[in-house]
């Protein structure tokens, strides 16, 4: 009977009884990877520049993450976890002394709960107390330690925007030192070699996720809460959020937890928010680290979390676009275009080019001639991306600059008109549903036409995907019936190239045929006198 009573307890209880019990805490252990992403934040890729202001954190399940996964760590200190956390909780609280220490409302008092004379005090305490570094390699030691500090964590989160005036600097300053001494620590990323990058699809891998996130992604609410709390002053607090703090913060996007790094993208863009004063320096960390990765590694988790901030922040340039801005552009922006794992980003660097273009509609033929030098060759997924692109850059281009570049940008197309690859095929065809696009074209058709026509006569004859030949059908009509006479002369000229090819065709085939005979004569009667090359100039001479 006892022992049937005992089954019914709730593991999370047993764990308070016992202190933190091997036997006893296996149930929770269980559940902790199911509920490792409670606090998920949802943003689409592309879309910060449209609501990253109003952050939408669901906090439902936070106040109970998973418990049971490992040690208490103090820096410099392995033995003494328990005592240390007892002697932290085991205070007197208004000349009583707390004999529990099983939660953190029996040991300290709740912030809500004591006079504003008091909380300042007593946050700086929890905020000590969660210094505490959890290591979750072991996740079968010391789980009543790593609730308590949950719990405080919890606590601290739900203070923040509650919290009546401005924190003081004494408060900035356990905030930094608290946050920092548990989110930054040293990353270790998997190697990934040439071959893994090539072929990366960034929803399909299986991504490595921190044991620890349980506390970090409490940590990472906290700073956020604390970053766009109005009691946060900015000009006091830059002096604690400093150029250190925001590059040890950068380093952190190289994280291979995909909850990390959408959590680091909200807190650096509140950051370059709040902090006008950093807004240079955070730009120019970004384009650092985009550089080192262009031109060193070609390895970096974040790439794609880090171009869409620049998204959010390139829609904020004032107009006229300041010329650090443009050389940005040139120089990080259009050559990220060419690493091999471009597709897991590639959805963030077109809407980075696209809001560039629709700043200054100048930049559109810089932009364009850019694709076209990084034009993939032999990777026709990646061509269908660039053929995307191109279309959302040249919906944004005006006629003058469009003139400027479509006699190189249409040769591309003619190549990718008449590619084997179906799909690189029918997304240049596309290009042609688009109304704006399809102006353009017609506007230029005397121009435009030469170039394409032969790739066009092609498919007609011989592509071997009806689709694409349906597809071929309606945009010769379409030029057809824009200019009749200039689509004849194109198919007069057309036809002249090809009787052209025939004929030099034939001849080659002749003058093979010749040497053949020569050759067989030669092995035949005995080898001739003459060198080899004016054997060739008779044969060819007739």
């Amino acid at each position: 009977m006892i022992k049937q009573i005992l089954n019914r307890i709730p593991s999370r209880k047993t764990h308070k009884r016992d202190g933190g019990n091997r036997n006893s805490s296996s149930n929770t252990t269980a559940g902790s990877k199911g509920n490792s992403n409670s606090l998920n934040p949802t943003s689409g890729h592309g879309q910060s520049s449209k609501g990253n202001d109003d952050v939408g954190l669901n906090r439902s399940n936070s106040s109970n993450p998973t418990s049971g996964h490992g040690q208490i760590h103090y820096p410099g200190s392995d033995t003494g976890i328990a005592d240390k956390l007892d002697n932290a909780l085991n205070t007197k609280v208004n000349g009583n002394k707390v004999v529990s220490s099983s939660t953190t409302n029996e040991a300290l008092p709740r912030l809500n709960d004591v006079p504003n004379s008091k909380k300042e005090n007593l946050f700086i305490r929890k905020l000590s107390m969660c210094c505490v570094v959890c290591d979750f390699t072991d996740p079968t030691k010391n789980l009543k330690e790593k609730e308590v500090k949950t719990q405080i964590l919890v606590e601290l989160v739900d203070y923040v925007p509650s919290a009546n005036g401005k924190f003081s600097e004494t408060v900035m300053q356990e905030v930094v030192k608290m946050v920092s001494a548990n989110i930054f620590r040293r990353l270790t990323p998997q190697p990934r070699d040439n071959k893994m990058l090539e072929t990366f699809d960034g929803e399909e891998e299986e991504h490595s996720m921190d044991p620890a996130w349980p506390h970090l992604v409490l940590v990472y609410e906290f700073l956020l809460r604390f970053v766009h709390s109005s009691g946060t002053d900015a000009k006091a607090a830059k002096r604690y959020i400093d150029h250190g703090f925001i590059v040890r913060l950068l380093d952190l996007f190289d994280s291979e937890d995909p909850r990390e790094r959408e959590f680091l993208k909200f807190v650096l863009h509140r950051t370059y928010g709040k902090f006008m004063v950093h807004r240079p320096f955070i730009r120019k960390a970004i384009n650092n680290i985009l550089f080192r990765f262009l031109f060193e590694t070609e390895k970096h988790n974040g790439i794609a979390e880090l171009l869409e901030i620049l998204g959010s922040i390139i829609n904020g340039f004032a107009l006229p676009l300041k010329e650090e801005h443009k050389l940005f552009l040139v120089r990080a922006l259009i050559p990220l275009h060419k690493p091999k794992c471009m597709p897991v980003y590639h959805q963030q660097i077109s809407y980075c080019i696209t809001q560039f273009v629709e700043k200054d509609c100048k930049l559109a033929d810089t932009v364009i001639r850019g694709l076209l030098k990084y034009w993939p060759v032999t990777n026709s997924s990646k061509e269908v991306m660039f053929l995307s692109e191109l279309e959302e850059v040249l919906e944004s281009t005006q006629p003058p600059e469009f003139q400027r570049c479509m006699v190189p940008l249409f040769r591309q197309i003619s190549h990718c008109l008449s590619s084997s690859h179906f799909q690189v095929a029918e997304r240049a065809f596309f290009l042609w549903n688009n109304d704006h696009i399809e102006n353009l074209i017609k506007q230029n058709c005397k121009v435009i036409l030469p170039i394409i026509f032969p790739a066009l006569e092609r498919n007609t004859i011989s592509h071997w995907n009806q689709a694409v030949r349906s597809l071929t059908s309606n945009v010769r009509k379409i030029f057809s019936d824009a200019d009749p006479e200039l689509f004849e002369e194109c198919l007069m000229k057309f036809q002249e190239d090809e009787s052209k090819k025939e004929e030099t065709k034939s001849k080659r085939e002749d003058v093979w045929k010749r040497l053949e005979e020569i050759a067989e004569d030669r092995s035949g009667f005995g080898a001739t006198n003459q060198p080899p090359m004016l054997l060739l100039n008779k044969v060819i001479g007739g």
